[in-house]
């Protein structure tokens, strides 16, 4: 593989080289390296500070080493003469870094794998387009465009911009299936094959960095944020989910009537037992609050449903002949997470549920916001977490998360987000000045 890769870079003529890595809260970090420093990287890895990156090293520890992951290399469509390799994080040369996101998701597949289970997922990320008045480094408050769900051009402005990104993501190996506007005014959405979740994650951040790029060279600034706008439809990112046993989907049953098997009913109870403790981890901002209420298509409510799009879990409608498609949706998750720790934490809970043989409640088809509470009592219902300082208190009350994470990253992720929590509850916000400030 290696004289493969230097291969393509001398063909393309690369003069750089982008070593990214993952830190805790899913931020994409990254050193340009000459090509000849990469030839030596990849034997030996490259030792930079790690001390000021979020939930690595203390200063006193601070020297980390990155190691090409060959499999994930890739000529950057937006700068020709610049090749990009995601990395794995040691802590010295034969030691995995415990706070490395991408270790914590091969951890989870490895045990997946003991179980006999490999697991498949296909995220869906919708984002917005905002105006920038000039400067594309600073969105303006109006989306780009007024258009809706599935909207065609004059109204949806952003045709072009999808038709430039679809053919960069195919040519870092992204397949794409579809690209429309989504609900809300300047929302959009670009899904891609389903795959193995280490390449997927790898794919989630090479996609968020090209819409970027893309909008920034047309002027636009593209957020993932997941609710920017009051008011209207936030964004998400709805994961389809699978396991599969022997080259089969293990998800499906011919004789069941929904087409599920066992370890699927299973896998569904699991993540309903727990989704309250792993909301931290798949909805990890402030912000991811605001856009998980009733009325605006996002999940509040844990339960699940054959086609209810108001249920947590939804079961995509099953089409005979593909079998293979058989799976469940997760819809609670957002952009802002991070994919690698938001795949290793819904496997996790599905292979509690399969390991302890757990039986989900009967669907819910109604629409769940108009149930009262009477209702959801007795239907058993329980709400996910309204805030991140509700989410983040399960989240450290829970042993699954904190072996499925690890002890570092969770108690890093746990810091982080109290103290996003704390600085956001002490700022005066401009709801506050609207509503006291003219009567007080």
């Amino acid at each position: 593989m290696k004289a493969g890769v230097l291969k393509r870079m001398d063909d393309a003529g690369i003069k750089f080289v982008n070593l990214q890595f993952i830190d805790i809260q899913g931020a994409a970090k990254a050193t340009d390296i000459t090509p000849k420093h990469f030839e030596g990287s990849i034997d030996d890895g490259l030792w930079f500070d790690g001390s000021s990156i979020e939930g690595f090293a203390r200063i006193f520890e601070s020297d980390m080493l990155l190691k090409p992951d060959l499999r994930t290399f890739a000529i950057l469509p937006a700068s020709p003469d610049t090749a990009t390799v995601m990395c794995d994080v040691y802590s010295d040369e034969g030691t995995p870094f415990a706070g490395d996101p991408r270790h914590v998701l091969k951890r989870a597949l490895a045990k997946a794998r003991e179980a006999g289970f490999e697991f498949k997922v296909g995220p869906e990320l919708e984002f917005f387009l905002f105006k920038t008045n000039g400067d594309p480094a600073k969105p303006a408050a109006a989306p780009h465009d007024a258009a809706g769900y599935f909207d065609l051009s004059p109204l949806d402005l952003a045709v072009e911009v999808r038709k430039e990104i679809i053919p960069m993501l195919g040519a870092v190996g992204i397949e794409v299936e579809m690209g429309h506007h989504e609900v809300a005014a300047g929302q959009h959405e670009i899904d891609f094959r389903y795959g193995e979740p280490l390449a997927t994650a790898d794919r989630v951040m090479m996609y968020k960095a090209l819409v970027k790029t893309v909008a920034m060279r047309r002027g636009l600034f593209a957020s993932f944020m997941p609710k920017p706008i009051f008011g209207v439809n936030g964004s998400g990112m709805h994961v389809h989910q699978s396991l599969w046993k022997g080259g089969r989907n293990a998800f499906y049953d011919e004789g069941d009537s929904r087409k599920l098997s066992k370890a699927a009913y299973s896998f569904i109870a699991g993540q309903l037992a727990h989704a309250r403790e792993m909301s931290g981890v798949l909805a990890p901002t402030v912000n991811s609050y605001k856009r998980l209420v009733p009325g605006y298509e996002a999940p509040v409510y844990v339960c699940w449903g054959t086609t209810n799009r108001s249920a947590l879990i939804r079961l995509p409608k099953f089409i005979k002949g593909r079998e293979h498609a058989r799976r469940a949706e997760l819809r609670c998750p957002d952009p802002s997470c991070n994919p690698y720790l938001a795949f290793a934490a819904m496997l996790a809970a599905g292979l509690d549920g399969i390991k302890r043989g757990l039986a989900p409640p009967e669907p819910v088809e109604e629409d769940v916001y108009e149930l009262d509470d009477k209702m959801l009592a007795q239907k058993g219902i329980r709400t996910l977490p309204g805030s991140l300082m509700e989410a983040s208190d399960e989240l450290e009350r829970s042993g699954l998360m904190k072996e499925a994470l690890g002890e570092h990253v969770h108690s890093k992720l746990l810091a982080a987000q109290r103290r996003h929590w704390t600085e956001c509850h002490m700022r005066v916000s401009q709801w506050e000045l609207d509503r006291y400030l003219p009567v007080l």
